[in-house]
């Protein structure tokens, strides 16, 4: 998730995004990918593209199961918190593709970017 992070950031001070922008892009980007390593065999493609007041994170993974929100866990114990996390930030497509996995496309709406 780390690579991913810094690939992410790099793009985006090319395009001078805010730092409020930069956090969530980065947290979204940590997220799907850390989903993708835990839960689908690890990420076979990732991408972050930037358009007028959009940013667009892809992974894609080798598993054709879509990700699940996992019932509530209780208070203190970790796990579960990362995808209704993601949902929340962003607009999310999941493609499947067959026996080659699925793609993850989270897409942001944000001014400044």
């Amino acid at each position: 998730a780390a690579e991913a992070r810094a690939l992410a950031r790099s793009f985006l001070d090319g395009h001078a995004a805010p730092e409020r922008v930069l956090a969530d892009v980065l947290l979204v980007v940590s997220e799907l990918v850390t989903n993708a390593v835990r839960h689908a065999g690890g990420v076979t493609a990732f991408r972050v593209a930037a358009g007028p007041g959009v940013v667009e994170i892809v992974v894609q993974d080798a598993s054709p199961v879509p990700p699940v929100v996992k019932e509530h866990r209780g208070q203190w114990l970790p796990g579960g918190y990362g995808w209704p996390l993601v949902n929340r930030l962003a607009e999310v497509t999941v493609v499947p593709l067959g026996d080659a996995g699925k793609i993850v496309r989270a897409s942001m709406r944000h001014p400044g970017v």
